[in-house]
């Protein structure tokens, strides 16, 4: 079995920064990739970052040069750190991770999620 779970999470001020981390646990051979997506009240989920195990990274168009993700291959932790913070970055934001139990298998995990609210 595996879990993802999420800390980090909260309120702030429009302009305040926060840092997200997921750990992920259980019996895991590899994550090739991990990242964030957010849901906001009455929309779709969307990508916020990925980042793979060799460190590459993938950004929404609307979180760049404010948001960076990073991860502890060794903790098999993702974090996301969120600067310069505007009210519509407020929304639930979900952990996502490929994980592989097995050389051959992979499977797609989520969080719980944390909500994270920006105050103008």
């Amino acid at each position: 079995q595996v879990q993802l779970v999420e800390s980090g999470g909260g309120l702030v001020q429009a302009g305040g920064s926060l840092r997200l981390s997921c750990a992920a646990s259980g019996s895991i051979f590899s994550i090739p990739t991990m990242g964030w997506h957010r849901q906001a009240p009455g929309k779709q989920r969307e990508l916020v970052a990925t980042v793979t195990s060799g460190g590459s990274t993938n950004y929404a168009d609307s979180v760049k040069g404010r948001f960076t993700i990073s991860r502890d291959n060794a903790k098999y932790t993702v974090y996301l750190q969120m600067n310069n913070l505007k009210p519509e970055d407020t929304a639930v934001y979900y952990c996502n991770a490929d994980i592989r139990r097995t050389p051959v298998t992979v499977t797609n995990y989520w969080g719980q999620g944390t909500q994270v609210t920006v105050s103008s």
